[in-house]
């Protein structure tokens, strides 16, 4: 089987060094680079699997640069960083961050959420849903969705959200729901981010003429429904 491969993104010697030990042993193969300005070179030469990427870079910090991959790669991304106020975290939510790591970390935390993160974006595609004016299809594994034949790319966020509610088309998921399900528990996140992740959802899946599939619930929440 091959090996998955991790890009780390970590300026700090001595914790690249002791991180990528933990990963080798762990059986991923690793990439290692200390300056954010090298990073998309590395994503261009090598089949990552999943990126490490540390905040507080030398020269493109880690906020741009997520949001830079964001916009042409679906690979998972876990932030590490020492700046733990809500901004931040809010900030890289909306930059499609998977997860989150505060430093100072323990490398074997670090491998189980690589792990559980890596369960979670690797799925099989779901059934299509469909009515007689519209198809509708979740690839968690690839971070798309596929509507009457085109292919949208998503965030790890706007994926989630979406594998949640189409699970139960109809269902009404509340904000605190959808917190608690597509949220890892560290992350602190508001109603309002929940709003906004709507909210960009519905302005894509318009974009490619797309119903919209996404409900409002006066005082209640949010449900999907095909027709």
């Amino acid at each position: 089987m091959t090996k998955q491969h991790i890009l780390l993104v970590e300026d700090e010697q001595r914790l690249a060094t002791l991180m990528t030990r933990y990963l080798e042993k762990s059986d991923f193969n690793v990439t290692v680079c200390s300056d954010g300005a090298n990073v998309v070179d590395s994503l261009n030469q090598h089949a990552i699997d999943l990126i490490l990427l540390d905040i507080n870079l030398p020269n493109i910090d880690g906020i741009t640069l997520c949001q830079t991959i964001r916009e042409s790669l679906n690979v998972p991304i876990i932030l590490c960083t020492a700046r733990v106020d809500e901004i931040d975290r809010l900030i890289g939510l909306d930059m499609g961050a998977d997860d989150y790591v505060c430093k100072p970390y323990s490398p074997l935390e670090v491998i189980a959420r690589i792990n559980a993160v890596l369960r979670r974006t690797h799925r099989q595609p779901q059934p299509f849903l469909s009515d007689n004016t519209s198809t509708f299809q979740l690839n968690e594994s690839q971070l798309s969705v596929t509507i009457n034949g085109t292919t949208l790319a998503l965030t790890a966020i706007e994926c989630r959200l979406l594998a949640l509610m189409t699970i139960q088309p109809g269902q009404v998921f509340s904000r605190v729901q959808i917190i608690e399900k597509t949220y890892t528990e560290h992350l602190i996140v508001n109603d309002r981010s929940i709003d906004s992740h709507i909210k960009k959802l519905r302005k894509k899946i318009k974009q490619i003429g797309g119903n919209d599939y996404l409900h409002s619930v006066y005082g209640a929440g949010y449900k999907f429904e095909v027709n």
